[in-house]
């Protein structure tokens, strides 16, 4: 588990997109953001609660998950290091999309909203690297929406008739 509580300081920094901005802008992030250590399964944020603000994982993985019509939660995919979570809805102001659980021990930053969207307006290198993340979200769920589409459901045999093959 990473230990860093600065940006400044952590030797992955240079492999996320989101934490490699300018040294002014990562000197002001880091100022806004909070560090907290969650345990495996502790939960994020929920679906249809309101938004905070967003997390971001510095270590350990994250599922994300969303409620289907029977009740049942449909996990949509998993997050790694690195990973910005509650972005649409923190930008957009609307109650969280879908429910974020950690998987493992994790160390997470926390960013309120209301000190988001003030960075964002005074550093637009880092808006323009949030627009590029949300184009990328949007590209991965079209992606996982055409594979959905592509899956035929498999037909139970019925047992006890033959098959019968014609060549």
């Amino acid at each position: 588990m990473s230990q860093s509580t600065s940006c400044m300081t952590c030797d992955s920094r240079p492999d996320r997109p989101f934490c490699d901005m300018p040294a002014d802008a990562l000197t002001e992030f880091d100022e806004i953001k909070s560090i907290a250590y969650y345990p495996r399964r502790a939960v994020l944020f929920g679906e249809g609660r309101p938004v905070r603000g967003i997390y971001i994982l510095c270590d350990g993985r994250a599922k994300i998950s969303i409620g289907s019509e029977s009740g049942k939660r449909l996990t949509l995919r998993i997050a790694g290091p690195g990973e910005v979570l509650g972005l649409g809805a923190v930008l957009s102001n609307t109650p969280y999309e879908v429910t974020a659980e950690v998987l493992d021990d994790s160390q997470v930053a926390f960013v309120r909203r209301k000190d988001l969207v003030k960075f964002l307006r005074e550093h637009s290198m880092v808006c323009m690297q949030i627009v590029h993340m949300l184009s990328q979200d949007l590209h991965g769920a079209y992606e996982r929406v055409r594979n959905i589409g592509t899956i035929r459901p498999r037909r139970p045999r019925l047992f006890g008739r033959p098959r019968v093959v014609f060549s």
